[in-house]
């Protein structure tokens, strides 16, 4: 019987069956049962016909050619086979093995038979042997190869490895010399642009004083606007210190306006070339920046401090320009700052021509305004003094309202008493018995007496509620008046307090003197 299992259908590492060798065995089995570990037997047919010669040391057994068919999963025992416990699928019908420790003594002849046919043959002992041996030398075989490749790979690795980094350190050198090529040439330009900005921004700092000096009025003005505007209700009004007011700021504007002709073109060349000068700063540092960056990278070695992994740095590519446009956009900023300083010389003819004209213009509107608002100031005072009369007369006339309302609230209080005194009476006499119960005059009268109670106290709610709602008009009256002699004191305190305060000496002193 072959002992050899195919590769391609592994049968499971270790599956259990019971002998009954021992029966005293007492290893969680039934009794003649004992769990054996090992790889379970496959189907086989016997193997007598390998041979044409008996063997003297195996006899004639009956069943020589008979084919054995593996049964299913579960190994066979005596317990087994009884009919009750026939797996379902079983070809064969239930046999009882002879037991060997107990049969040997009943049928010795029979008892050795039965192990003499578990045993395996001689010529599939050599088989299991070579097989062996094959798989032993094809397996040292297989890692034999695997361990040449292995090196021969190790080896080709190491050389790329180090040609990478010697061909990535010398392109890193020729980095650092264009980086300090170009560091050189922006540096110098920048040292000529910054020189010849000096002057400008001497002729630009005259130039930006004369319009200085009407910041402060126009302010002024746009800030007694901003305050008018916070006049509420019927206050806002479109008067003459408003018109004053909208006049000064145009003529301010006009006059700055005239100033700035000159000092734009100044600002204008002074932003450019601050620009310029910006984009030259910016390149130099990056350019320096990156110089420090590439002389650490181009240091590194297998053995310097501080490498380590960055997982999947490869992949991420962060650059945002080629080496051509790295030096087009250098090339750029340096024709840029050469254009720039010839703008300059050219704006260096135009001296000092500043205007100084218009502070008579600015006086005389400051003025106008200033007299405006002293006028509206006194309108506005009259107008709250009337205000406040009104007022005084509605609060002493919701003052006789008010008590008014109390002297009617009495009254009809007071009928309360009566009311109860009538319909108390009518109440008692209804538990009269029999005949008693007599609709007399008495009766008439008391309920007379409690309809023109009634009555009386309906009219007094109606002349309560007339009261109560006069009551309301004169509170809205009062109302309207305290809120309008709000917003005048709010509009008269801007006027005098706010505005004038701003306006109550002129902010120039020089307008425009060099």
């Amino acid at each position: 019987m072959s002992n050899q299992h195919d590769s391609s259908n592994p049968l499971p590492a270790q599956s259990v069956m019971y002998s009954q060798l021992q029966p005293w065995s007492q290893a969680g089995a039934p009794p003649c049962m004992e769990p054996i570990g090992g790889p379970t037997v496959p189907s086989r047919l016997a193997a007598s016909y390998e041979t044409t010669q008996r063997h003297p040391w195996r006899p004639k057994m009956a069943f020589e050619m008979i084919e054995i068919k593996h049964m299913p999963e579960q190994p066979v025992t005596n317990q087994m086979t009884q009919p009750c416990f026939v797996p379902q699928g079983m070809k064969t019908e239930g046999m009882i093995f002879p037991n060997l420790v107990t049969g040997f003594e009943r049928n010795p002849q029979h008892a050795a038979r039965a192990a003499l046919y578990t045993r395996y043959t001689n010529n599939e002992w050599h088989n299991n042997n070579l097989g062996i041996y094959g798989e032993s030398n094809t397996n040292r075989n297989l890692s034999e190869r695997m361990r040449n490749d292995a090196i021969r790979l190790m080896r080709e690795t190491d050389e790329t490895a180090t040609t990478g980094q010697r061909d990535a350190g010398r392109r890193l050198g020729e980095r650092i010399t264009d980086l300090t090529f170009w560091r050189n040439e922006l540096n110098a330009e920048l040292e000529k642009l910054v020189g010849e900005m000096s002057d400008i921004n001497e002729l630009q700092r005259q130039c930006g004083k004369a319009m200085l000096d009407l910041e402060i009025p126009l302010h002024i003005a746009q800030e007694c606007l901003f305050h008018r505007e916070a006049r509420q209700g019927m206050e806002k009004v479109h008067d003459n210190v408003e018109k004053a007011l909208l006049l000064e700021i145009n003529h301010l504007r006009n006059s700055r306006d005239r100033l700035k002709e000159l000092h734009e073109k100044i600002a204008k060349q002074a932003i450019d070339c601050r620009g310029a000068q910006h984009l030259l700063e910016i390149d130099v540092t990056q350019k320096e920046s990156t110089m420090g960056i590439d002389s650490m990278c181009h240091r590194l070695n297998n053995y310097s401090r501080g490498i380590t992994y960055f997982g999947g740095i490869e992949k991420y590519d962060p650059t945002v320009s080629s080496q051509d446009s790295w030096a087009l956009a250098s090339s750029e900023h340096v024709k840029r700052s050469q254009a720039e300083r010839a703008k300059l010389s050219q704006l260096r003819s135009d001296s000092q021509n500043v205007v100084n004209g218009v502070a008579s213009s600015v006086w005389d509107f400051w003025n106008n305004t200033n007299n405006a608002l002293d006028r509206r100031s006194q309108e506005m005072a009259g107008a709250k003094n009337r205000v406040q009369l009104h007022l005084q007369k509605v609060q002493q006339e919701l003052f006789d309202m008010e008590k008014h309302l109390f002297l009617l609230q009495k009254a009809i209080q007071d009928k309360s008493n009566p009311l109860k005194v009538a319909q108390t009476r009518l109440e008692a006499r209804s538990h009269r018995e029999g005949m008693e119960l007599c609709k007399d005059s008495a009766q008439d009268r008391l309920v007379q007496e409690v309809q023109d109670i009634q009555g009386t106290v309906e009219v007094l709610h109606h002349k309560l509620q007339e009261a109560e709602a006069t009551h309301q008009s004169l509170l809205k009256t009062r109302c309207i008046l305290e809120e309008d002699l709000r917003n005048k004191v709010n509009a008269l305190f801007i006027d005098r307090e706010k505005c004038m305060s701003l306006r109550r000496s002129f902010p120039i002193s020089n307008l425009i003197r060099y």
